[in-house]
């Protein structure tokens, strides 16, 4: 039960300051890359988009919707955790100086290895038949997603993906702002892997250190095919588990050759069509 001092005035301003500062740090990272992306640089960039087209507008809607009823879970997720925190019930501690620095970087890594890990394995959960139809259908109705779809899941995958939070927090001692270092890094990457641009260059999926961490083709593909290529942040457990799509790699170097392809051609249309002797 919680203290007297937690009356249901506290629950709504501890839900506004987290809804605030989810939807804040969301519309910062999806919201600017949307703009950049597919408003100011909709020519630029194209010759990076991984599937030559753009995305319906009402699909965008869509997608804004349902991240607009994600953050809201993700709130009174965190809510939840405020209580918890207040409790005493967790390891989260206050005092930066109550653990080393080297710590807290570690503690910031373990974050993201064991979101990934977790992401990787409830994510192939959400593909089973049994399951698939009723909870992860919603975010796979983006079949060319757009930054928008970062976050568009049905109410029940928003639980799931916050689920991760909530178990850490009983398990690892952490501060709050290594909290926000994970939460930033979360946002910035499932951004732009919903993006729809390819950024990295021709040769890093085979490259023996990139290999190992995903590209925004690879959670493109995803979308594309709804089979195949589960994990978040690294290429880690597709590959072990051997769940990369078999043409991941061929699609990588077809997406950038087309960068690279488009480049020449208007480096070579900038080059005068005579020399002067």
């Amino acid at each position: 039960m919680l203290p007297q001092a937690y009356t249901w005035h506290t629950f709504v301003e501890d839900f506004m300051q987290d809804f605030s500062a989810e939807t804040f740090r969301y519309f910062a990272f999806a919201g600017l890359t949307f703009i950049v992306l597919y408003w100011l640089g909709k020519t630029f960039f194209f010759r990076r988009k991984i599937q030559q087209k753009h995305p319906e507008r009402k699909h965008i809607w869509r997608e804004l919707k349902y991240s607009l009823l994600s953050l809201t879970i993700f709130a009174l997720v965190g809510v939840g955790v405020v209580a918890c925190y207040r409790l005493g019930i967790t390891k989260m501690y206050s005092d930066i100086h109550a653990h080393s620095w080297g710590y807290f970087a570690f503690s910031i890594l373990a974050f993201i290895v064991a979101h990934d890990f977790y992401f990787y394995w409830t994510h192939r959960f959400m593909h089973w038949k049994k399951i698939y139809p009723y909870v992860h259908k919603i975010h796979h109705l983006s079949h060319d997603p757009t930054p928008w779809a970062a976050y568009a899941f049905h109410p029940l995958e928003a639980v799931i993906q916050a689920g991760i939070f909530p178990i850490m927090i009983f398990i690892l001692p952490v501060h709050p702002l290594a909290i926000l270092v994970w939460g930033l890094y979360q946002t910035f990457l499932n951004v732009m892997g919903h993006s729809g641009f390819e950024f990295f260059p021709s040769g890093f999926t085979s490259g023996k250190i990139s290999k190992w961490h995903n590209t925004s083709t690879h959670h493109n593909m995803h979308h594309k095919y709804a089979m195949g290529n589960y994990g978040l942040y690294f290429n880690f457990w597709d590959r072990v588990m051997g769940t990369n799509h078999a043409k991941y790699n061929e699609t990588f170097e077809q997406v950038t050759a087309h960068t690279q392809r488009m480049k020449a051609e208007k480096a070579a249309a900038r080059k005068p069509a005579y020399q002067e002797v």
